[in-house]
């Protein structure tokens, strides 16, 4: 899948289990070495290690950074939201 946030283009990729939970997670962005790719890439690793450790996705939403209107600031909540089904209930409320 591929997305743009904040002016920058991600290529998301996810590896499942054999029953479809969500097992890693893969964000690489466009311009190699850039400050963005890295923080991505690593934050994809995070993210790989939490779901095989049995953190659950509604957990690891709640504990990313989102705007007012509940939309994830950075692009590891936008994976975490579609992985999800959407943004977590709540968010965005006024």
């Amino acid at each position: 899948m591929e997305l743009e946030h904040r002016g920058i283009a991600y290529t998301f990729g996810v590896g499942r289990y054999d029953d479809g939970r969500p097992a890693e997670a893969f964000i690489d962005g466009t311009k190699s070495g850039a400050d963005a790719q890295i923080v991505a890439r690593d934050g994809a690793i995070l993210l790989s290690l939490l779901l095989q450790h049995g953190c659950p996705l509604q957990v690891i939403q709640h504990a990313l950074s989102r705007e007012e209107d509940g939309s994830p600031q950075g692009p590891i909540g936008l994976l975490v939201d579609d992985l999800a089904g959407g943004i977590p209930s709540g968010e965005g409320e006024p």
